[in-house]
């Protein structure tokens, strides 16, 4: 499974990230997350409001932070 975390470096992507990384480790899915910080890759996902989430490049949520309860569902599909 690829997870990408899309933003600048923000708090709040920053903060996406450690969420992110956190339930990845807690369910203990195979899991690479990767911080995407470049601006054109972003906008080629069609994202323009970060942070937003990528998984296998689907991408499930933007301009805000999701919830553990939101993350551990898209993984454990």
């Amino acid at each position: 499974m690829e997870i990408k975390i899309l933003g600048p470096g923000c708090p709040k992507c920053k903060q996406t990230e450690d969420i992110v990384k956190a339930v990845v480790t807690e369910t203990g899915v195979d899991a690479k997350v990767e911080k995407v910080s470049d601006l054109i890759k972003i906008a080629g996902y069609g994202v323009f409001g970060t942070p937003a989430v990528v998984i296998n490049d689907e991408v499930k949520s933007v301009g805000k932070v999701p919830t553990k309860k939101e993350i551990k569902a898209w993984i454990e599909k």
